[in-house]
């Protein structure tokens, strides 16, 4: 199975993932911490509403890259207002390529295209991949503390889908262009041919995506996280799977959360028992994939020192 040192060039994007609620945003940042440690320049992107990495990092962070540290930056994202501004930016195209009576339709369509459940996941990866270029020359690595679900992931890793879907646009536009064109020819009217604002916009998104669908494949890793539990293991193995396709390298699965033993306590050690018996099955099921075992902190993690502790141990425990 894929491991991270199979890139033949060096990793360069840690994608974190796992449903809500399974400490994947405070893994990032601890591994950010980790990877700034050892001298790289890291920016740590969060998608997390709460903004505890604002609260991780105790510095106040934004839209943009805000230093955090000794060589590391990170910046939270408002999945929302990226989905916003990045309709809008639709409407601006379309604006610019439709006639002035469908405009009324038209945005009462992108009103609804707002909250429709791809947009934000579309909005979101966009600015992946605007991100991701920022990269290797302003940043050595970046973490995301959430990757794009395996299912966009395997959207994107479909060029042909998007390629064919732009191109046929563009043949449409193309007819439409001529039409005018031959219309002003026999009205008299003169202009210039300019090329269609929509189409150099997709044209540049497609191959954008195509260049972040090769940097992912050639310079990234996927890093699951779960919990010695029932449904997180089944939405790794879902995730996995979903990921097959996509030939992004699985790196070191993060087992988070796991009890000590107590045996003065009747409670733990039923409790670490019947978390022993997932972690066998976490240890079958995922046997071709390396492990982090991380044991719970005593207290939730919320400021830095408690961050730079559980950077170190996830040093320790870290696969070579």
């Amino acid at each position: 199975m894929a491991h991270e040192h199979h890139h033949d060039g060096p990793t360069r994007f840690y994608l974190f993932g796992g449903k809500g609620g399974v400490g994947k945003t405070t893994l990032a940042a601890a591994h950010a911490l980790r990877l700034a440690g050892e001298g790289h320049r890291t920016l740590l992107v969060s998608t997390d509403p709460a903004h505890s990495v604002s609260d991780l990092l105790e510095t106040r962070l934004g839209d943009q890259p805000t230093a955090a540290g000794e060589r590391l930056w990170a910046m939270e994202i408002d999945p929302e207002a990226d989905a916003r501004a990045y309709v809008e930016g639709i409407r601006e195209d379309a604006e610019a390529a439709v006639s002035k009576a469908v405009l009324p339709a038209l945005d009462r369509h992108l009103k609804l295209a707002v909250q429709a459940p791809g947009t934000a996941e579309s909005a979101l990866f966009d600015r992946f991949t605007r991100i991701m270029t920022w990269c290797p020359d302003d940043y050595d690595r970046i973490v995301f503390d959430t990757a794009p679900s395996g299912h966009t992931l395997r959207l994107l890793t479909l060029p042909s889908m998007l390629g064919a879907w732009v191109e046929g646009l563009q043949a449409q536009r193309a007819k439409v262009n001529k039409l005018q064109g031959m219309w002003r020819t026999m009205a008299g009217v003169s202009e210039p041919e300019r090329e269609d604002r929509v189409l150099v916009r997709l044209r540049q998104r497609a191959e954008r995506f195509a260049e972040a669908r090769r940097r992912l494949h050639a310079e990234a890793v996927f890093h699951p996280v779960l919990l010695a539990e029932r449904l997180p293991i089944e939405e790794t193995a879902r995730v996995i799977e979903q990921l097959r396709d996509t030939q992004i390298p699985i790196g070191a699965l993060y087992v988070n959360r796991l009890w000590p033993e107590d045996p003065a306590s009747a409670f733990v050690t039923e409790r670490v028992a019947q978390q022993n018996e997932y972690l066998a099955e976490i240890r079958d099921r995922f046997a071709a994939f390396e492990r982090v075992e991380v044991a719970q902190s005593a207290r939730d993690i919320v400021g830095r020192h408690q961050l730079v502790d559980l950077a170190a141990r996830l040093g320790d425990a870290a696969p070579d």
